[in-house]
């Protein structure tokens, strides 16, 4: 029994020895077939039975859409003289997005609902049925019906509402994900790949597109390389590159030709390349500040160079290395006083630099200032991205 025990730290310390495996993913993760996307569709119409809060009969677009709207239903002509006192409708705009996977008829998706006259509030009003069209203007097919009781999200925005499952759609929306080569919109890149002999124009092909937050050479390689691997594999290919399937264009862009055995049906071979597990490569180093939340978030290996900052009486010193103490010059501990570079090697991380910080409680707006400043002098080795 106590030789079990003791057993127990050991296996401990080797788990907190061993290397971290790299982190690994699906390729389906971090990026998405072309023709993968989400689409608007829109439309105008009105919102009856407010209660004293619509566009009211001064304005002249809501009283002439609801004249003509009682002329559709064969109601005895109306002018826009009698309807001066109507303070219970609202001429609105409709917009539903679509889901980036398209939509099927008889399917149905929130709306939203934006005042663009004069009323006060939309609260307690309803849509009266409204078609909804495509974004492209030549295309007039209603491709969706919008209608029901108009919810307000922000009551500090009470012309502003929304309705769930309010539309429902009347034409397929189906996306295109595959494309022969002579159809695929790489420009300049095509000219490199027809070289290699690689894009062949009557052969079909699916473009893979990185999300831009791991868009960077080394990823877009890595995804090609997985892919022709796995294919070299599965088609137990002699000529390696006749296995070459996939090649990477741009940071963003990766074009996987289908194989012959895969043509007939290539989802199979689709949801593969999904799943393949990507050990991801080193990436390069990555800040992002958002003002409004505070924060600050670091990927990669942000690294600082030898800096001395002092800021609101506070002394932040980055040596490449730290001098050791001497009797001449001897190491001097103050409260207000951060020395960086904890591993000596030369190479400070911004990690290092913020943790140092945290122990110091400084705030979060400071925080952001000195890495602001830092990115300013060229001594934040890191792509910076600031949102207000």
């Amino acid at each position: 029994m106590n030789r079990w025990f003791r057993t127990i730290p050991i296996a401990w310390a080797l788990m907190l020895v061993l290397p971290a495996r790299a982190p690994a993913v699906k390729i389906g993760d971090i990026t998405h077939l072309q023709g993968c996307r989400p689409n608007r569709i829109v439309g105008f119409g009105l919102v009856v039975g407010l209660n004293g809060t619509g566009d009211g009969g001064k304005f002249a677009p809501t009283m002439r859409s609801l004249a003509q709207l009682y002329q559709s239903f064969r109601i005895s002509a109306v002018s826009l003289d009698e309807l001066k006192n109507a303070k219970n409708v609202a001429i609105v705009e409709v917009e539903a997005l679509l889901p980036a996977d398209g939509v099927r008829e008889g399917d149905q998706v929130d709306v939203k609902v934006s005042s663009v006259g004069a009323a006060k509030s939309l609260a307690g009003g309803r849509l009266f049925l409204t078609h909804l069209f495509g974004p492209n203007p030549d295309d007039d097919r209603v491709m969706a019906l919008a209608s029901g009781p108009v919810q307000i999200a922000d009551p500090l925005t009470p012309t502003v509402g929304r309705i769930v499952r309010g539309a429902t759609i009347e034409q397929d929306w189906i996306h295109n994900y595959i494309a022969l080569g002579s159809e695929l919109s790489l420009n300049e890149a095509l000219g490199r790949a027809r070289s290699l002999d690689w894009l062949r124009p009557d052969e079909p092909y699916v473009t893979l597109v990185i999300e831009e937050p791991h868009a960077e050479w080394a990823v877009a390689h890595t995804i090609a390389q997985h892919i022709n691997e796995d294919n070299a594999i599965s088609e137990a290919a002699g000529d390696r590159r006749s296995a070459e399937i996939a090649m990477a264009f741009d940071p963003r862009t990766v074009v996987v030709r289908i194989p012959p055995s895969e043509r007939g049906n290539p989802a199979p071979f689709l949801a593969r390349i999904e799943n393949l597990q990507l050990f991801m490569p080193l990436t390069e180093a990555r800040v992002r500040i958002n003002h409004a939340a505070q924060s600050v978030v670091i990927t990669g290996d942000a690294e600082i160079s030898p800096v001395v900052i002092t800021y609101k009486g506070l002394t932040i010193t980055a040596l490449v290395p730290a001098p050791p103490p001497d009797p001449i010059a001897p190491r001097v501990v103050q409260q207000e006083f951060i020395g960086v570079d904890p591993q000596r090697k030369g190479g400070a991380r911004l990690t290092d630099l913020l943790e140092a910080l945290n122990q110091l409680r400084v705030p979060a707006p400071d925080k952001i200032a000195i890495i602001e400043q830092l990115h300013r002098t060229g001594k934040l080795h890191a792509a910076l991205t600031v949102e207000p």
